[in-house]
């Protein structure tokens, strides 16, 4: 619309200045004019394209919220069923665990024994300097029990390399002290969600701690599957590990939803592997709305 009015007020404009012929006494003044006209043109112009793509922004934008959630849902359903996913598969670390305290905090009191004495901000500082190092060629930061890595990001962030200090940080971050549910109701949905024949995996770049942490917490017997990604020797957003999680489950990936918290880590690599994907405090903030999202009543 802004590009049409535009146009019709250059057509009025124009037609009226190509009528006057320059000569040697006001030549200089018309191509002056013509000169200043074209600037004036290609400001209008201008202004009216970026008006125009805005309305086109603005139209789009509108398209996208009319097709929304319950669209989705509804497609799902008229395709697949009432139950629109045979599997769920859930993030660890961010989505169905958090930490307790802040890790800085436990490095530092855990620490002040074995003679740390860097402050919280600190601590905090280097680990995310060392965290976000290329580790190795593999990039696998969790081989195995990933004690290299971990003695690594402790003595980085910390100052220390003493033994004892490491290994009795490690083993905390192995109990149910260290983390806690992220969703009260989990229990109760992820019993409805299997009930109702959808199977459920944990699916998580960790290392073989894992499974024992999520017996602490009383949860391991919640789940038909976990991918763990020390385990499988593929860390999100790699696809394999999703892959890996719908093998154990027996399902394809576009029969599965992944949730997670990364959107990089969770839902890119999720839907690399062709699986659904939504995102923790964002597309759902909690597990009820994944169980109401694929039709199972809680």
């Amino acid at each position: 619309m802004a590009l049409m009015a535009t146009r019709t007020k250059l057509a009025r404009v124009l037609p009226a200045l190509s009528t006057r012929t320059p000569n040697s006494r006001s030549g200089s003044g018309c191509f002056h004019q013509l000169g200043a006209l074209q600037k004036l043109s290609s400001s209008y112009t201008s202004a009216a394209l970026a008006a125009e793509e805005s309305e086109t922004m603005g139209s789009r934008r509108m398209g996208l919220e009319a097709f929304g959630v319950k669209d989705y849902e509804d497609y799902r359903k008229s395709r697949y069923g009432d139950i629109t996913h045979k599997a769920v598969l859930v993030d660890a670390v961010g989505t169905l665990v958090v930490p307790s305290q802040p890790m800085a905090e436990i490095y530092r009191k855990i620490g002040e024994k074995y003679g740390v004495e860097y402050s919280e901000d600190e601590i905090l500082h280097r680990y995310r300097r060392a965290y976000g190092q290329p580790w190795g060629r593999s990039r696998l930061r969790y081989v195995n029990d990933g004690r290299p890595f971990w003695q690594y990001i402790v003595s980085f962030s910390t100052g220390c390399s003493d033994s004892q200090y490491f290994e009795e940080l490690y083993n905390y971050y192995m109990t149910d002290k260290a983390w806690h549910l992220c969703d009260p109701e989990a229990e109760k949905v992820f019993k409805a969600i299997r009930k109702a024949g959808v199977k459920l995996a944990v699916v998580s770049n960790f290392d073989t701690r894992l499974r024992p942490l999520l017996k602490a917490l009383n949860c391991d017997d919640w789940f038909d599957a976990v991918a763990v990604s020390a385990e499988v020797e593929a860390e999100k957003p790699n696809p394999t590990i999703f892959l890996k999680a719908c093998e154990l489950l027996g399902v394809k990936p576009e029969d599965a939803v992944h949730v997670g918290d990364d959107r990089r880590n969770d839902i890119w690599g999720a839907r690399d592997a062709g699986c659904d994907a939504w995102l923790w405090g964002s597309d759902v903030h909690s597990f009820g709305e994944v169980a109401q999202r694929i039709g199972v009543q809680v």
